[in-house]
């Protein structure tokens, strides 16, 4: 079954007011358009247009065939960074989501870390050239060098006694720096006053990031963490995925995010919201990373599949015509699918359906495999068998 579907993108401040309405050829509101979801979560199901397919349902939170998607497809348009944050793994997901229910927490209540007992991986694909974000800890010996660097063109001493805590056991050091950076220390707010003003080089990355997150969130004191993280440059096609415990940032840019259906998120500076640092350090992973997109699979011309480690959600990527005339996608399970460019065909085992840039639909298991012929563009997101 096909089913058309639809939203309205959401008017974070941090949004672009151009980027997703270029890419799917709609009119710009006026207003910032940061993300278009295309799925069921109760804060912004996909509608359904036409209801009559579904027995009345008007969104893909009350059709039952899409009630319990274990994920969410979105285009993210990011113009300006979003905050610093990590997801719980499962079992840290059901167990704040119990002890919170236990201590009677209201569902809506601003003190709550845990809206349900998920998880909530994530991948993001690039649209954009380049899209930005920051992504896991790195190496403390790296940010120590930068921190040092930034002490000597300044000859502030509030740098340099920060950059000597970054020696020892690299998850140690890391853990204690996090914590310092944003327990409310008040040394914390003239060491971000430091590095600002120490971040002039014009062609260092590690200065502009700091200029872009100062501009943004003067004083904050995820200024000076983001020193800690890697900051991951990809082009268009690329792939970064973002497992349990892994702090991140967007910074700039347009791409096709997918993930698991939560709504927890443990923020870590560059918000005006609540931090709740004890529960973010619990969930966080210390380990440092090198920030690599993940590889494709690459099942047949045309396709690639990103699949991260998680059963929740893979995402196709589909490119069809001058050489490619057709290309398949399997179903594992329901699955959304979302035109970029141009105009495709799918076609399934009991139909198919025309897609032309900016159009999205549903298309249940039971038409799998798909065929995708025409010349465009096309995502699917679905379960990861």
């Amino acid at each position: 079954m096909f089913v058309r579907i639809g939203n309205t993108p959401r008017d974070y401040a941090w949004g672009s007011r151009t980027a997703i309405a270029d890419l799917l050829g709609t009119t710009p509101s006026g207003a910032p358009e940061a993300e278009l979801w295309l799925g069921a979560h109760a804060g912004s199901p996909a509608r359904i247009l036409d209801p009559a397919q579904t027995g009345g349902a008007a969104d893909l939170a009350a059709w039952p065939e899409t009630a319990h998607l274990p994920y969410l497809l979105k285009v993210l348009a990011a113009a300006g960074p979003l905050s610093l944050q990590a997801h719980p793994s499962s079992a840290q997901a059901r167990a704040g989501f119990e002890r919170e229910n236990a201590a009677g927490l209201a569902p809506d209540s601003p003190e709550r870390n845990y809206k349900d007992p998920f998880h909530k991986p994530e991948l993001i694909f690039a649209l954009s050239d380049p899209f930005e974000a920051l992504c896991g800890f790195r190496d403390p010996a790296v940010s120590r060098s930068v921190l040092d660097s930034l002490a000597a063109v300044s000859g502030d001493q509030r740098i340099a006694a920060f950059a000597e805590t970054l020696y020892g056991e690299p998850d140690v050091v890391l853990r204690r720096a996090t914590e310092w950076l944003l327990g409310g220390d008040p040394a914390v707010a003239g060491l971000v006053e430091a590095v600002v003003a120490a971040a002039q080089d014009p062609v260092d990355r590690d200065a502009g990031t700091v200029r872009m997150l100062s501009a943004a969130f003067p004083g904050d004191p995820g200024i000076v963490l983001a020193l800690l993280l890697n900051r991951a440059t990809l082009r268009p096609g690329q792939v970064l995925y973002l497992p349990a415990g892994n702090i991140h940032a967007y910074l700039d840019g347009l791409g096709i995010e997918l993930m698991a259906a939560s709504d927890n998120v443990l923020r870590g500076g560059l918000t005006p919201k609540r931090i709740d640092v004890p529960e973010l350090v619990s969930v966080l992973d210390f380990s440092p990373i090198v920030a690599t997109p993940l590889a494709p699979e690459q099942p047949a011309a045309g396709v690639e599949v990103f699949r991260p480690d998680v059963p929740d959600f893979a995402l196709d990527h589909v490119v069809v015509g001058g050489a490619v005339a057709s290309a398949p996608v399997e179903l594992p399970g329901t699955a959304l699918a979302l035109c970029t460019s141009g105009a495709v065909e799918l076609t399934g085992s009991t139909g198919a359906l025309g897609l032309a840039r900016g159009e999205a639909a549903v298309v249940t298991a039971d038409e799998g495999p798909l065929t995708v012929t025409g010349a465009g563009t096309l995502f699917v997101a679905t379960p990861n068998r």
